[in-house]
């Protein structure tokens, strides 16, 4: 959400039909930071003060410690590092984000906005706040908001205005649809690049392709609008468990294959459908809470599934890239021919031919072009020969 706002916000200069997107993005942005700043300064005013609140929160910890903790309690010493970790690890992975960073314009982009984003970490941490606000009061999560969330419920309370409660609703819900486009937008590309074109129209245009995209992309928004109306709750909720310890198995091959080609390809299936498995099995038994516990010296230590998982599936990938290596067994080989390099943007302006046959040509190459001889991360012209992966 904060990457898709930046990078609206930097492609909208050269881009005029971006400038809705980014127009989105920047209102967005705006309402959802008055809204949580607002409430931030009000709240303690109508309270008696940030000390009123957090004296009433740790009175209400010691009467419940069951329910709420204002530090981590013995059994999350581990679960917590863990899934942060994980959740580090897992963050590039998910298609949505590589669409959204993959778009800019460039690394220096890319650069710019990780530092911007930081700004976001002081946003999360006030709404944390609202969170003490509501064990203070004894606000409870409404059933209207199928008990998920207490800020729902605080914003509909008495202690606000009712234009309040209407402005900080409408932020919230503005705030899920822009994550939702481009996660929406990721699915689509991973159909219609792995799935599409491979295997139902391998000879389909550019035009066609996106066609297909918008079909497939609007058939995600659709399927999702359906889980929310008619599954219960708690299905999307493991759905979404599970995915996440899912993607986490695609580390090796995405992130680690970036700096070595040293992995046995078949390997990198075998730790996958094996960290897959674990991990889904694990979910499973403990009726899908996201820690598995393990008794260690005779204490119970309970680890971030998906992490665990993880682990199990670098040391298959591990194990079997060196049992298949000592064998000779023979991996299949990732190469790119001439006709990778052909295919021409899908851009509102005229096809054509060659360069020479543009009325002007730009001030400086563009990048992340099909057929343009440049790389997406670099000046650097791209060969046009057929490229084998090398190990080492």
């Amino acid at each position: 959400m904060r990457v898709t706002a930046l990078k609206q916000l930097e492609t909208s200069k050269t881009e005029p039909d971006s400038w809705s997107d980014a127009t989105i993005a920047i209102i967005k942005g705006v309402m959802i930071w008055l809204a949580i700043v607002i409430a931030f300064l009000y709240l303690p005013s109508r309270l008696g003060g940030f000390g009123t609140i957090f004296a009433e929160a740790s009175r209400k910890a010691i009467q419940d410690p069951g329910a709420f903790h204002l530090t981590l309690a013995k059994a999350q010493m581990v679960s917590y590092p863990t899934t942060v970790l994980s959740s580090a690890l897992a963050f590039l992975l998910y298609p949505h984000t590589l669409t959204v960073v993959l778009s800019a314009r460039g690394n220096k982009v890319i650069r710019r906005n990780a530092i911007l984003m930081l700004a976001f970490i002081i946003l999360i941490a006030l709404s944390g706040f609202l969170g003490f606000v509501a064990i203070a009061m004894g606000i409870q999560p409404s059933p209207i908001y199928h008990f998920n969330s207490v800020i729902f419920a605080l914003f509909t309370s008495h202690l606000f205005p009712a234009w309040f409660s209407g402005f900080a609703l409408a932020a919230l819900a503005v705030s899920a649809l822009v994550p939702v486009a481009i996660m929406s937008i990721g699915c689509a590309n991973l159909f219609t690049r792995n799935i599409y074109r491979p295997y139902v129209r391998p000879n389909s245009t550019e035009r066609e392709e996106s066609n297909a995209a918008k079909i497939a992309a609007f058939l995600v928004k659709f399927g999702a609008l359906i889980f929310i109306l008619f599954l219960p709750t708690a299905f999307a909720s493991n759905l979404q468990l599970a995915g996440g310890v899912w993607i986490r198995q695609t580390l090796p091959a995405v992130f680690l294959g970036l700096y070595t080609r040293w992995f046995h390809t078949i390997a990198l299936i075998v730790g996958l459908i094996g960290g897959i498995g674990l991990g889904t099995w694990m979910l499973a038994s403990q009726h899908f809470s996201s820690v598995y516990p393990f008794v260690l010296g005779g204490s119970q230590v309970q680890v971030y599934t998906g992490l665990v998982a993880l682990i199990v599936n670098l040391l298959l990938t591990i194990l079997c890239t060196l049992l298949f290596r000592s064998i000779g067994l023979r991996e299949r080989k990732d190469t790119t021919t001439p006709a990778d390099y052909k295919d021409m943007p899908v851009i509102p302006l005229p096809m054509i031919d060659t360069v020479t046959d543009m009325p002007t040509l730009p001030t400086r190459p563009q990048t992340g072009v099909p057929g343009s001889g440049y790389s997406a991360f670099s000046q650097a012209p791209i060969s046009k020969e057929p490229m084998e992966r090398k190990h080492g």
